[in-house]
């Protein structure tokens, strides 16, 4: 009886994220806030907030496992999904110069990112990892997936989103600006190739839909800009199982300095590895392939969704400026760090 009570609780609280995130999905296609780059998800995660500080107080309390379940379950199955956006094939087509770019700066702005967090602001562990994790990655998607794997309070992850979303923003403006401005036209060093630029694009922004709509800002940008973008964006995608691997190895020791490490292995993030491998075989039509990336953007939103419905914000109470100042931080190497890296490897 207990357990059926638990169920129905579930359902209802599922329910009740899939209605709210169905109402994202919507924004998100208005035109305006289409060209601006606002995906689903952080639509999603806003709409969750507003509900988190108005009506969470009046809603019953039975709901909230299922809040939960879609969270952490629900996120970590969209997560798997994921795979199917990419293909090894893909990665190849851009060249070793393009993978080396996105190594090194997934590497160098998580490394960044968490250190200054830290040591430098004197924010909490998860909150700079979370934040740094977003920066380097795919944004949200990887604040979402890198959740799990330190089992932060929702609430962090939700600031961590919030710098996304704010640097991410200022990069879709920036960009294309610094390209018509000084990229373009001139000359020796501060000079990019389109496919360089693309490069540096795929390789320093924060969410792929941002890296969408940079080259389609810029006036007659080549097709081998946006290529180069997209592609190199997706393997900074696909190296967030190698990097959640990693961590979760450097969690275990650390968190467990006086007694044998114990290593909780992120399987969500190895099998949205091999869901890419298969996807690179190319054994499901390219229709279907686009169904399960739509089913799966709204699996994401109904993660951040959840997300964002446990976000009170009294509990930032204690932050302050610090996650500002890290993400600025990890945003001016992002930006100039980026730059320098593209033109040397490439």
């Amino acid at each position: 009886m207990f357990e059926l009570k638990g169920e129905n609780s579930i359902i209802k609280g599922v329910v009740l994220v899939a209605f709210i995130a169905t109402v994202a999905m919507f924004i998100a296609k208005i035109s305006i806030i289409k060209n601006l780059g606002f995906s689903p998800l952080v639509i999603g995660i806003v709409l969750g907030i507003i509900y988190a500080n108005t009506l969470h107080t009046k809603m019953p309390t039975s709901i909230h496992s299922g809040v939960t379940f879609s969270a952490k379950k629900i996120l970590r199955f969209a997560i798997v999904l994921y795979g199917f956006r990419l293909t090894f094939q893909e990665i190849a087509q851009v060249g070793m110069d393009g993978f080396l770019v996105s190594l090194t700066m997934l590497t160098s702005t998580m490394l960044i990112g968490t250190f200054i967090g830290i040591k430098i602001f004197k924010m909490d562990r998860d909150t700079s990892i979370l934040t740094a994790a977003g920066a380097s990655v795919c944004g949200a998607a990887a604040v979402l997936a890198t959740e799990p794997v330190l089992k932060a309070d929702g609430y962090k992850s939700a600031i961590a989103v919030s710098m996304v979303v704010l640097f991410g923003t200022i990069s879709m403006f920036l960009y294309p600006v610094l390209y018509e401005t000084i990229i373009k036209d001139a000359v020796g060093f501060l000079h990019m190739t389109p496919r360089q630029f693309g490069i540096f694009t795929g390789g320093s922004v924060h969410e792929v839909a941002q890296v969408v709509a940079i080259p389609a800002s810029i006036p007659n940008a080549s097709e081998e800009m946006a290529h180069s973008a997209v592609i190199v964006k997706m393997t900074r995608v696909m190296l967030i199982a190698p990097m959640l691997i990693i961590l979760g190895l450097i969690l275990a020791k650390t968190d467990n300095s006086n007694s044998k490490a114990k290593l909780t292995i992120p399987w969500f993030a190895v099998y949205f590895v091999v869901v890419a491998g298969f996807n690179s075989l190319h054994l499901i039509p390219q229709n279907i392939v686009d169904i399960i990336n739509k089913v799966d953007t709204f699996l994401l939103t109904m993660a951040m969704t959840a997300l964002g419905m446990g976000t009170i914000f009294s509990k930032f109470k204690g932050a302050g400026g610090a996650a500002l100042f890290t993400a600025l931080g990890m945003f001016i190497w992002l930006v100039i760090g980026g730059f320098i890296v593209v033109k040397i490897i490439v």
